[in-house]
């Protein structure tokens, strides 16, 4: 997959996608970064990528010109068979999910806008996204950051860049429900001890429990997305039988 990351502050970038996953991923050449600076479009001499906005109000509004001519200039680089996406960041977009991470890693390409200051001239965002996306109701300094997460999530969904295929499967969210409880070495730790079925070696049993911890962690902490999700009728099941214990505690 190719990505390009269309920033004023391209170096942003450099920490977290030198380490781990991303890293690996770049190295396999199972992905690949560009960056482009919009003030490298710009054609006056102080190279100005924002100002005042029509109408008043405060701050400085990104103008439309070195980000139309910045686009057009990475587009150019994609051929005519080339799956692309182009995707602004912005707290007024569509709230990003797995979901949308699995989508998105069907694209061979993709295009990400990050804005600063008091946004992008509408201009951009009608003309140039294919679609706005937000990480969260909360407003960062810049798109930048989203941009990494959102990078990150689909790098997972990409064949060959997990070492296991079970991992990214297992991860939560995948399935519309947050993850099991896992545990590792040492089998006690300070009289913590870890859950006898994980280690009974019975792979039936276990896939239960993780099944029932899974639901009982979601139903707890975010019972919105099983409103979401599709569960079998064991899931539904297991369900009730978390909702009545939990009513009784």
């Amino acid at each position: 997959m190719k990505i390009n990351i269309i920033s004023l502050f391209p170096e942003m970038f450099n920490g977290p996608f030198n380490h781990s996953i991303i890293n690996r991923a770049i190295e396999k050449n199972i992905l690949e970064l560009k960056f482009t600076n919009p003030r490298d479009y710009t054609y006056d001499k102080h190279h100005q990528v924002d100002d005042v906005p029509f109408g008043g109000g405060a701050g400085m509004v990104l103008k439309p010109e070195p980000f139309f001519r910045a686009v057009a200039d990475v587009k150019i680089n994609l051929s005519v068979e080339t799956t692309s996406r182009t995707i602004l960041l912005s707290p007024s977009g569509k709230t990003f999910s797995q979901e949308k991470a699995k989508q998105l890693a069907k694209y061979d390409s993709l295009i990400f806008l990050c804005g600063h200051y008091e946004g992008f001239d509408n201009r951009i965002v009608d003309n140039l996204a294919d679609e706005v996306i937000s990480i969260g109701d909360y407003v960062l300094t810049g798109g930048e950051l989203a941009c990494m997460v959102i990078i990150d999530a689909v790098s997972r969904m990409l064949p060959d860049v997990l070492g296991s295929k079970e991992s990214a499967v297992t991860d939560s969210f995948y399935n519309g429900i947050l993850e099991y409880p896992q545990y590792t070495r040492p089998r006690e730790y300070k009289n913590l001890s870890v859950p006898e079925i994980l280690l009974s070696g019975d792979h039936g049993r276990i896939d239960n429990w993780r099944k029932k911890k899974a639901l009982e962690i979601t139903y707890k902490n975010r019972p919105d997305l099983l409103n979401k999700t599709t569960l079998s009728a064991e899931e539904h099941e297991m369900l009730k039988k978390i909702e009545n214990d939990c009513t009784q505690n």
